[in-house]
């Protein structure tokens, strides 16, 4: 019913990209899923592939959809997929898999999620030890109330139009990051 509703967005979106010739359209990327199963994720791609600097790979379309986090919009098609759910731990990079210990990996015993309890607590701006707690609570008291709080405080945030900080995210190097 989303996707619906927001496809005329998806279109504009495609249209503005393809008039500025920020081709191509969409970042794919091989994500961990459910049950540790593996799916592409799709989003709408906000940096230039090159082997430059993060600085001299970032335009400007890019850096509004990231402020405006249009750029997850595609993540609709993941969820019609039955890959993704609306709300759930956000999915990883497949690589991070082997980095995981036991406890983390609880967090992929539920759908991953568009939205989820640590970005609606911080996002970037917290741990990933700290993110982690908040997937492992998500996954230990999953209910339909707690679905729908997260959903209500994504809109806040995304209302808010709070600084984009996702380009400063530190990269998961082991269980024993904090």
């Amino acid at each position: 019913m989303l996707l619906a509703l927001t496809s005329w967005l998806f279109v504009l979106i495609m249209m503005i990209y393809f008039v500025t010739g920020n081709r191509p359209l969409f970042f794919i990327q091989e994500r961990i899923g459910k049950n540790d199963r593996p799916f592409k994720l799709y989003k709408f791609r906000t940096l230039k592939d090159a082997n430059e600097s993060l600085q001299q790979r970032r335009f400007w379309l890019g850096d509004f959809m990231r402020y405006t986090s249009l750029d997850e919009l595609p993540q609709l098609i993941n969820v019609l997929k039955g890959e993704m759910s609306l709300v759930g731990p956000r999915p990883l990079p497949i690589a991070y898999l082997v980095r995981f210990n036991q406890a983390q990996r609880k967090r992929h015993l539920v759908m991953p999620g568009i939205t989820g309890l640590a970005q609606v607590n911080g996002r970037n701006s917290i741990t990933w030890a700290e993110k982690f707690d908040f997937d492992l609570y998500y996954v230990n008291n999953l209910s339909f109330v707690l679905d729908i709080t997260i959903i209500l405080k994504t809109i806040v945030l995304l209302l808010s139009f709070r600084k984009d900080s996702s380009l400063q995210e530190k990269e998961f190097t082991g269980s024993n990051d904090t």
